[in-house]
């Protein structure tokens, strides 16, 4: 619980500290600008706040790592909350009512995520698991989104060395195999996800393993 707090506490910071002009560059998510991923956070804060409101009464049917659902293909921006999320960020107008918004939910969200019991059980997208494994599976969505944020903003702090870990270590059971040991965490998370081709020579370090390659994450 303290790495989603620690994650979700250094994305926040990096979306407050661009400036306004990086809103309208491209982000590490296809088809979305900066301004689009913020907005996507901003959905993603209320989801917590929901789910930590929503308690379970049965035993749990996912964990931190089978929360997740692979896709068999990437987003295509025909979602209708995908295109609701860009719309919503358009609204916007000003990147400073969006980081605005960001920063009021975001730090309910993680004041509500301080004040949980790790082992309540909380319910949310048909599925039921334990408060702890529930945010333990957000920093690997948290770490991913500090990636997308900073893709193309050279200089940008990047996402905590122990999310980038953890992040890495729950895709590699997603997977079901090890990422090379020369591959750093963010290297693995990219490649891993679908959000960077391997080179010639990462593809020939994953060997077997590339034809698993990219993981779509929903």
């Amino acid at each position: 619980m303290d790495l989603f707090s620690h994650s979700w506490a250094a994305l926040r910071a990096a979306v407050a500290e661009l400036p306004d002009q990086d809103f309208e560059r491209p982000s590490g998510c296809t088809g979305w600008l900066v301004r689009d991923l913020v907005s996507h956070l901003v959905i993603d804060a209320q989801d917590v706040l929901i789910t930590l409101a929503t308690p379970a009464g049965t035993e749990p049917t996912v964990n931190a790592v089978t929360y997740w659902r692979v896709q068999d293909r990437p987003p295509t921006g025909e979602d209708p909350l995908d295109a609701l999320t860009v719309r919503l960020a358009a609204a916007y107008q000003e990147p400073g009512l969006l980081t605005f918004h960001l920063d009021d939910v975001g730090s309910a969200a993680g004041r509500a995520a301080e004040l949980a019991d790790p082992g309540a059980r909380v319910s949310t997208r048909g599925e039921v698991l334990t408060v702890a494994d529930y945010l333990t599976a957000y920093v690997l969505e948290w770490t991913l989104h500090h990636l997308d944020l900073i893709a193309h903003l050279p200089g940008a702090a990047e996402p905590p060395p122990e999310g980038l870990a953890r992040s890495r270590a729950m895709l590699e059971q997603i997977a079901g195999a090890a990422f090379p040991a020369s591959f750093s965490d963010k290297d693995a998370l990219v490649v891993g996800t679908g959000r960077r081709a391997p080179t010639d020579a990462e593809r020939a370090e994953l060997g077997g393993s590339a034809g698993k390659l990219p993981l779509f994450l929903g």
